[in-house]
């Protein structure tokens, strides 16, 4: 209601507030300051109680209307930004109970009025992070959460979760000054109705997460075992804008599938360029590795299928080496739980400190997994220092006819005072040694024959050499070097996004204790000069049991990585594969170059 001269015009309470807000009621118009009032608040009665309220008080607190209105203008305003559009829901007082700002808990009551998300399906997790979160970044959080295609999200907090840890690397990437990845790729998304054609056909399942999308596990009506190892294959080289409508069919003609999991790039959209499959058999992952390695997906993209085996085991990097086994495994088991074994490697001339990183072994993947991003966001410190944590590489167990056929040993746990010619002869006792080579604290010692190498093994292991008891078993012959290439690039990539979102940690400077960082000069670690703009140092990333820098073997190295293998020079990829143990017993294999194994 306004007055027009001497007329009474009925307004809604929307044009009311544009009205006033365009100065269309001037103080000049009105016979008196209290009119203002019982206009704004019949206006409005009936519609909102609360600005009902609001102007029903302003008149008992001011005699006079303010100049213009103003005060009386922004009361109407601010209940109205409050009120949003429409009546809040019963759960809103709950947001704003939680802690929640008033605007995030508008924008997530909007989006329950949507019926993407219900109340009951936020856990604590995510009330806490919104409540965390600066209030523009939660804003902007929660648009993306709404555009968000949720049809195939089962757990929506979780999601949720994901779409605010990558909304915080963008925006820490940022301020670093480090450009945001963009994918160059158009990315639309899987074909909804071949997807929804698949699901209705197979009756599988698929579970979306900001980090991959899940198909199936386990098939309808299985009544088998879960499958074990052997059964998963790893595709590579998937292009970026593949989603799982058309994986699926490729993989259903090599055998009956488990379930698939296609990894993503929150960051981009994108797939990551790899997916998981596994089959309720081991016949079927030698199938798909047979018909789909190297099989042209689209044109001039050939993809690449192989063997997969789950990693229980996580490489940590930087640790104190003052610390031994049953506090490292005291300290880790704060952090994740799962942990079931922590291998670390002695200096053979000081038996009281470890080599400054070791291995963590869990009980299943999925335990490794959630460590590995417990541990690797930066904000967990052990005893001060930051660690670097990546997958342990897995290594490859060769087959009983290979083994067979083997007559090298590995000998560890060597003291520097032990030389080849001293290790000669106390292993040419067995039969004839052709040839001994001793790298650092450990060595290989080739026999004429299988027998006498076998003997030696038997007879030597765990006597003392030197000052320290040594560990003998059979040399593992070398892996294919075009696969170890892949490995070390892979880890490569790993490495250098770690970089882009964790402070502290630029190109080629080691890690540092917190105490040390007010060193003016930073520390560099040992080796070739690296080039300007180039990837990080091999040395840097982990190094075979080297991580406190320093090569093995200049000419071994020089006989793993020729100068052109790399780019520049092989100056960052100059460091073997690290080692690590098999199995919880502390086995260990090392990759030789010697020609020949049998």
């Amino acid at each position: 209601m306004v007055m027009e001269g001497r007329k009474v015009k009925i307004v809604g309470p929307a044009e009311k507030l544009q009205q006033l807000e365009d100065d269309k009621i001037k103080p000049k118009e009105l016979e008196r300051n209290d009119v203002a009032h019982n206009i704004a608040r019949e206006s409005y009665r009936g519609y909102n109680s609360e600005i009902y309220t609001t102007i029903s008080n302003s008149m008992g607190q001011h005699g006079e209307m303010a100049e213009g209105n103003g005060e009386l203008l922004d009361d109407i305003n601010q209940k109205a930004d409050d009120r949003g559009d429409g009546e809040r829901t019963e759960d809103y007082p709950k947001l704003l109970e939680y802690g929640l700002d008033k605007k995030v808990a508008g924008k997530l009551d909007e989006i329950y009025k949507t019926g993407k998300l219900a109340h009951a399906e936020l856990d604590e997790r995510a009330l806490d992070a919104l409540k965390e979160f600066p209030v523009d970044g939660a804003l902007n959080v929660l648009s993306q959460f709404l555009e968000s295609n949720l049809e195939h999200v089962s757990n929506k907090s979780a999601y949720l979760c994901g779409v605010m840890k990558t909304y915080r690397q963008k925006s820490r990437a940022s301020q670093q000054g480090v450009p945001a990845p963009a994918s160059t790729i158009q990315v639309k998304g899987p074909d909804e109705d071949k997807i929804k054609k698949i699901l209705e056909r197979t009756g599988y399942t698929l579970d979306v997460t900001t980090g991959q999308r899940k198909y199936g596990g386990p098939p309808p009506n299985w009544e088998g075992n879960v499958p074990g190892n052997g059964c998963e294959v790893f595709c590579g080289k998937i292009p970026k804008d593949m989603f799982e409508d058309e994986l699926i069919p490729l993989f259903e003609n090599c055998g009956t599938i488990w379930d698939l999991r296609l990894m993503m790039d929150p960051m981009t959209g994108t797939n990551r360029g790899y997916a998981f499959v596994t089959f309720t058999n081991r016949e079927a992952a030698v199938n798909a590795v047979r018909q789909l390695n190297d099989f042209e997906i689209r044109k001039g993209k050939k993809i690449g299928v192989t063997i997969s085996f789950n990693n229980h085991r996580l490489f940590v990097g930087n640790i104190p080496k003052n610390r031994d086994r049953d506090e490292l495994i005291e300290e880790f088991s704060k952090h994740a739980p799962g942990l079931f074994e922590v291998i670390i490697y002695s200096s053979p001339d000081d038996k009281k400190k470890n080599r400054g990183f070791c291995f963590l072994e869990y009980e299943s993947h999925k335990a490794a997994s959630l460590a590995k991003r417990r541990l690797g966001t930066g904000r967990i410190k052990v005893w001060g220092c930051d660690i670097i944590v990546d997958w342990a590489d897995p290594q490859e167990e060769p087959d009983e006819q290979t083994m067979s056929k083997v007559k090298v040993l590995y000998v560890r746990n060597l003291t520097q005072d032990v030389s080849e010619e001293k290790l000669k002869e106390q292993f040419e006792q067995y039969g004839k040694v052709e040839r001994v080579k001793k790298i650092k604290d450990y060595a290989f010692i080739h026999f004429e024959d299988r027998d006498s190498a076998v003997e030696a093994m038997r007879g030597l292991n765990g006597k003392e050499i030197g000052a320290s008891n040594i560990e003998v078993s059979l040399a593992k012959p070398p892996s294919d070097k075009k696969k170890k290439e892949e490995i070390l690039r892979a880890r490569e990539r790993r490495m250098m996004q770690m970089m882009q979102t964790r402070p502290g940690l630029v190109g080629n400077l080691s890690p540092t204790h917190p105490s040390m960082m007010s060193i003016a000069t930073p520390m560099r670690l040992p080796g070739a000069r690296m080039p300007l703009r180039t990837p990080m140092p091999r040395e840097y990333v982990v190094g075979k049991r080297k991580f406190d820098g320093g090569h093995q073997n200049p000419a071994d190295v020089k006989r793993r990585y020729p100068s052109g293998l790399i780019g520049n020079g092989g100056s960052w990829g100059s460091l073997p594969l690290p080692q690590q143990p098999l199995g919880t017993n502390g086995e260990q294999w090392y990759m030789d170059t010697f020609s020949t194994w049998s």
